[in-house]
Formats: C-alpha cells, structure tokens, sequence
C-alpha cells in the first residue's frame, strides 16, 4: 500500500497522469497471467493469444 502512495504523489507532483494506462494495463495483464496459471479458465485465455 505505501507504494501505491508513493506512486501517487510521484504522478501528482511531476503531472505523469498519462503513465495511468500503462501501469492499469500491466495490472490486467498481471492478473490475467495469473489466472491462467492454474485455474478451469486457462484454455479460454491461452486462446486468446
């Protein structure tokens, strides 16, 4: 939690807002990885790639 903090008022101060998107979608992809990992939805996300 105290990175997110920290990443906040590194955007806000320096006025990075457009770097949001990247970090939203290395999140997504993130956790799409890890849902393939082990799970009864891993074909349908193999598939998609």
């Amino acid at each position: 939690m105290e990175m997110i903090k920290e990443l906040w008022a590194f955007l806000r101060a320096r006025k990075k807002f457009w770097l949001w998107p990247i970090f939203i979608m290395m999140l997504l992809l993130g956790g799409l990885i890890v849902l393939a990992q082990g799970s009864a939805i891993a074909p349908f996300i193999y598939t998609l790639f």
